[in-house]
């Protein structure tokens, strides 16, 4: 009973990188190109998708499947949130339950003629990244980074498990890339220098944005408003999303 024409997995080789985020801000960007989106959250352990998105409740299912709930700006999102009794109940699992509710999200869920669906993955490559890439139609991942040195291993690990799985790569984006201060209009690089071009071309990646550290968008999660809000520096990805999935 499900539509669903490409799906778009986001990754990240480790912890902390903004990758929810940016699973949120380029579904509801690309919600608002007029392209109908859904966000699947295969974070099952660290879920936050649905508060980021102002989905509140939990999920039904009727006798066909699992009825994803609708964000305020027209999403649809599953989250293993929606199965709690209680947001903070913590999920306790080892690896192939989680993997098998991953899973469940995909086969058992009802999802309406979707554009996009973006999948926020957990980082790293153990067994819910494995679960995604041999059991969904991924079209492509977005491996989200830092600017720390480090991550040109971290990415290393990413980008040899997506070829492994014959994933194509659409490309990188750095968050956390600089701040740019408000009082004097400068650009500081907080966590040091960005190592994102010799990563890209070490692999042959296209930079798809670097984001700044922006607190709006902090406060934008904690208010369940992400949605809301428009980042400048995803413009060109999103267009490259639009025109090369048609």
């Amino acid at each position: 009973m499900s539509s669903v024409k490409k799906v778009i997995a986001v990754v990240s080789g480790k912890g902390g990188v903004g990758k929810s985020i940016i699973t949120g801000l380029l579904a509801s960007s690309m919600q608002r190109r007029g392209k109908r989106c859904a966000v699947l959250d295969a974070d099952i352990t660290g879920p936050s998708m649905g508060h980021n998105l102002g989905v509140n409740g939990k999920a039904k299912a009727n006798e066909i499947g699992i009825l994803p709930l609708t964000a305020p700006c027209g999403l649809e999102v599953l989250s293993a949130n929606m199965f709690l009794k209680n947001d903070s109940d913590p999920v306790v699992w080892r690896g192939p339950l989680l993997a098998g509710m991953v899973k469940q999200f995909w086969s058992d869920a009802i999802w309406t003629n979707i554009d996009f669906m973006f999948v926020d993955m957990p980082p790293g490559t153990g067994d819910v990244p494995l679960t995604v890439f041999q059991s969904l139609p991924v079209d492509g991942i977005i491996i989200v980074t830092s600017p720390q040195e480090l991550v040109s291993m971290i990415v290393a690990k990413a980008v040899k498990m997506a070829r492994m799985m014959n994933i194509p790569i659409l490309g990188l984006i750095e968050n956390y890339a600089y701040f740019h201060c408000p009082d004097n209009g400068k650009d500081y690089e907080i966590f040091g220098p960005s190592h994102l071009a010799e990563t890209a071309d070490a692999y042959g990646l296209k930079v798809l944005a670097r984001l700044p550290i922006n607190p709006s968008l902090a406060a934008a999660c904690d208010a369940g408003k992400l949605a809301d809000c428009h980042v400048a520096e995803l413009d060109d990805c999103c267009d490259f999303l639009a025109d090369n999935f048609q």
